[in-house]
Formats: C-alpha cells, structure tokens, sequence
C-alpha cells in the first residue's frame, strides 16, 4: 500500500513537509498573546502622535 495515498501517516513515520510559517505563528498561543498586545499598542501610540502634531500652536 502506497503511504502517500492522502491518508494520515503512522505514528512512527516522519514527515518531510516543512511547516508553513502562518501555522507555526497560530500554534505558539505566547507569541499570539505577545502580538495581540504589542499590535494594537503600536498603532495606538502611532495614532497618538499623528493626533498631538496636527494640534495647532497657540499664540
């Protein structure tokens, strides 16, 4: 029976496949917490500073 027929492999058997980048970051659940932090502190900060430079200058 050929193994690659689309079934799964046995528990013994390695798999060659390289995982793909996106699965490795949604299986880390420390690096989604770490992402969902800093993301939207970064655009906030970001905004932020848009905000206080378009205050104009008072005289």
């Amino acid at each position: 029976m050929n193994q690659n027929d689309g079934g799964k492999a046995g528990a013994g058997q390695a798999n060659d496949e390289p995982v793909p980048a996106m699965q490795r970051v949604l299986d880390n659940p420390f690096l989604l917490l770490f992402l969902g932090i800093t993301v939207p502190a970064v655009f906030y900060i970001i905004w932020g500073v848009m905000e206080i430079a378009n205050i104009p200058i008072g005289r």
